[in-house]
């Protein structure tokens, strides 16, 4: 009964937005483009396949800008590299967005970067992920990664790939944004974690039962957790002084931000941090371990790829004396690895893009796209296209040997609001490999394994990978 109730409400609700959407009658200079269904648009067709929608509706409707509808709202997809330039160069333009569900699972008050708590946070989170201040990390990296291969690769013959980078890449987060590494209680906090992001895309619905409504469960528990580890800090901080260090290099995010919020004078009520804090392990964790992944897939499918770069990783590792960890330079040394990853992100990008908000009224390509759009750029919109990359199917790293044309090729964005974690992710993801690749030999349990999309790649089952001791 309780299930039949559920439906007939999905269903009124459904025809009131139905009877809603009738009523729009858009401009003749809009993009071309659909709305999809009712409140879903056509998220559920994205979602399953990003790179046949993108190159599908640009074939249909625009191979510069087609209009469609996801998350409920209207969102204009730039496509190309003159509509990544578009996007990037027009800054002042444009606004940060993220999906209603996003922020509201998230726990963000405002993404207003004019806001001046949001301001600090910002200003903190890029002083603590620029370069100068990642060099300094390199070795933290390092260890923790032969700790983690030594507990969950070594003793085994077959590992899943996906969950482990998956759950390394959550535990090296959470040590450097507020020094939590309590084993157990990671572990607790990543499965409430993973809980709130399958719900990020679902139907915001928050009614028992559904995803969304666990989601929103999960949230409400990760921010607790959250808001007691900010208070913790901030007790401890009161302690020993807030400002009793002057190598600020070696703090965790959250020290930063509350020292730097006592020598301002700006406020941070507990709840707004740690939806800040939330928001920085969303950003810091599916990419990166979506990046690994895939990486590792590539090398168990290309051995010739796989044996250059372990030449390279061993004649790193023979430079270095016994137990002696990585440093920034080693990571410098990594070029023809850094080429291989950067052809497995061309391939399977870790995530489809990136959206903002139009501040303005915007002319393309003779198309307007009204003030309060969202707009959307897609590296499916280039990756594959073999004008940009000649026989794109083909993992070919080399071809990075090369110079890209501009906006052809941008994982982490570009301009004001690049990715603000590029570099963070390039270290760790070269770190991590450095020790799988020196350890072990790769091959796929399930060459036939299948590539699911959410719209972030997933491997069905788990990137199944068979390890072989050197």
């Amino acid at each position: 009964m309780t299930s039949i109730i559920f439906l007939g409400l999905v269903f009124t609700i459904f025809l009131l937005f139905f009877r809603k959407s009738r009523k729009v009658k858009p401009s003749k200079n809009l993009p071309p483009g659909e709305t999809g269904w009712p409140i879903l648009g056509e998220t559920l067709d994205y979602v399953r396949r990003p790179a046949e929608f993108i190159r599908d509706r640009m074939v249909r409707h625009s191979h510069d800008v087609f209009q469609t509808s996801l998350a409920g709202e209207k969102i204009a997809v730039f496509c190309g590299p003159l509509g990544n330039k578009f996007i990037y160069s027009n800054e002042d333009k444009f606004k940060p967005w993220l999906p209603h569900t996003f922020v509201k699972a998230l726990s963000l008050k405002s993404i207003d970067r004019d806001i001046p708590s949001l301001k600090l946070f910002v200003e903190q989170l890029l002083n603590f992920l620029k370069l100068e201040s990642l060099q300094q990390y390199v070795h933290v990296m390092d260890s923790k990664t032969r700790d983690h291969v030594e507990m969950y690769w070594v003793p085994y013959d077959e590992v899943k790939v996906q969950f482990l980078s998956k759950e390394f890449t959550f535990e090296l987060i959470c040590l450097l944004s507020f020094n939590f590494h309590e084993i157990d209680q990671v572990k607790e906090l990543a499965e409430r974690f993973n809980t709130l992001v399958k719900g990020l895309l679902s139907v915001p619905v928050n009614l028992p039962g559904t995803q969304y409504n666990r989601a929103m469960k999960a949230s409400k528990a990760v921010r607790d957790k959250l808001i007691d580890l900010i208070r913790k800090k901030k007790l401890a901080l009161l302690e020993n002084g807030m400002h009793n260090r002057d190598q600020e290099i070696q703090d965790d995010l959250l020290t930063r931000v509350l020292r730097a919020s006592d020598k301002e004078g700006v406020a941070f009520e507990d709840d707004e941090l740690a939806g800040l804090i939330l928001g920085v392990l969303f950003a810091g964790l599916y990419t990166s371990s979506s990046a690994i992944t895939f990486v590792i897939s590539h090398l168990a499918e290309y051995p010739h790829v796989y044996a250059r770069v372990l030449q390279e990783q061993l004649a790193i590792a023979k430079s270095k004396r016994k137990g002696e960890l990585l440093t920034w330079k080693d990571i410098q040394k990594m070029k023809y690895t850094w080429n291989v990853v950067c052809e497995s992100m061309r391939l399977i990008p870790p995530a489809p893009g990136g959206f903002r908000e139009a501040i303005t009224d915007l002319s393309y390509a003779g198309f307007t796209i009204p003030k309060g759009w969202k707009v959307h750029w897609n590296f499916y919109s280039t990756h594959k296209d073999p004008k940009y990359f000649p026989n794109p199917e083909k993992f070919e790293p080399s071809r990075f040997e090369a110079t890209m044309q501009p906006n052809t090729f941008v994982p982490f964005g570009k301009g004001q609001h690049m990715c603000y974690g590029n570099e963070y992710a390039r270290i760790k993801i070269l770190v991590f490999l450095h020790n799988v690749v020196t350890r072990f030999r790769l091959s796929k349990a399930n060459p036939d394994e299948k590539l699911i999309y959410t719209p972030d790649p997933v491997s069905a089952e788990g990137l199944r990978i068979r390890l072989l001791p050197h």
